[in-house]
């Protein structure tokens, strides 16, 4: 629950932590277990379009798999894009397939078209070096600030990660800089060929982000997680953390649940215990067909609110 500004500069501290993945191990916490909300959201495939409570907002992952140019050029996916991002305060994106920035200017530019003021961050290696997928979180400057030196992939040298979890920090624009929410987002991909191996990779990741030193006890890990609320293995060992999502299926076809927002339930009193997948064959009308060429995964999403602390309004 730092403030943003504490975290200028000790970025390092935390990178440097996450290389301990090649060499760590776990040790002590069998007996720690996940633990379900008191309530679970009153209904989990509700449109976010409206906000019900003031003085929140809605951080959401979607894996459009893959979001490129011929997925964007198809009839009618790039408005229902644009239209979905704009929904949210924060949306973390996974298998972005591009050789640069270009496809997220050109998608920022559709976004912003009727006044909006959405921006984004991507891995520092991307236009640097040569790259052809990633992870990008979009967001409203108008409602969230980013804290641009904390903008990092985990640290990969060993190639233990197939797609590198994007991390950046966060703050809520509204309240007093001493009074608003500040935390961290872990944007992850996890391939489905290799969720045992990456889920305990994941965990190692959210403690060192969690551990890093500074002082930021607000880490949200999201995204596709590649396996459900009940087969989280080392991530449902990890104290106190808990979904946002439970029971209800996260991809088109509606047979899975796999993309979720986990954080400590303890820690991120914050949340206001709305949260759910957006549906997309409803909110657009469409058909299966129509929806897979839209996305293979369904946005999530969770509110949270702009106070330190989880005080709704003043």
């Amino acid at each position: 629950m730092s403030k943003l500004p504490v975290v200028l500069g000790l970025i390092g501290l935390g990178l440097g932590s996450w290389y301990f993945l090649s060499h760590y191990r776990i040790q002590g916490i069998d007996a720690l277990r996940i633990e379900r909300r008191d309530a679970a959201p009153a209904d989990p495939r509700k449109s976010p379009a409206r906000k019900l409570a003031k003085n929140t907002i809605r951080i959401a992952a979607v894996n459009f798999g893959p979001l490129d140019a011929n997925r964007l050029a198809k009839p009618g996916v790039g408005p229902r894009v644009v239209h979905i991002l704009r929904q949210f305060d924060v949306v973390a994106l996974q298998d972005i397939q591009a050789p640069d920035q270009g496809l997220l200017v050109r998608l920022m530019e559709e976004v912003n078209a009727q006044g909006r003021r959405y921006h984004y961050a991507v891995p520092p290696a991307v236009g640097r070096d040569v790259v052809r997928q990633y992870n990008a979180f979009v967001f409203d400057t108008q409602t969230v600030q980013i804290d641009w030196t904390t903008v990092a992939s985990v640290d990969n040298r060993d190639g233990r990660f197939r797609h590198p979890p994007l991390v950046a920090a966060f703050q809520a624009r509204g309240p007093e800089p001493e009074e608003a929410f500040t935390f961290t987002l872990v944007n992850v991909h996890t391939p489905l060929d290799r969720v045992e191996a990456e889920l305990e990779l994941l965990a190692a990741v959210y403690r060192a982000v969690r551990d890093s030193g500074r002082n930021e006890d607000d880490v949200i890990l999201l995204g596709q997680i590649g396996a459900d609320d009940e087969h989280l293995g080392p991530l449902a060992r990890v104290a106190n953390l808990t979904c946002a999502v439970w029971g209800v299926p996260s991809t088109t076809r509606g047979t899975r649940l796999v993309d979720n927002l986990l954080f400590d339930r303890r820690a991120t009193i914050e949340f206001t215990r709305r949260a759910g997948v957006l549906d997309i064959m409803r909110e657009f009308n469409l058909s299966p067909r129509e929806a897979a060429e839209t996305s293979e995964h369904l946005p999530v999403w969770a509110e949270f609110s702009v106070y330190e602390g989880g005080q709704i309004a003043p």
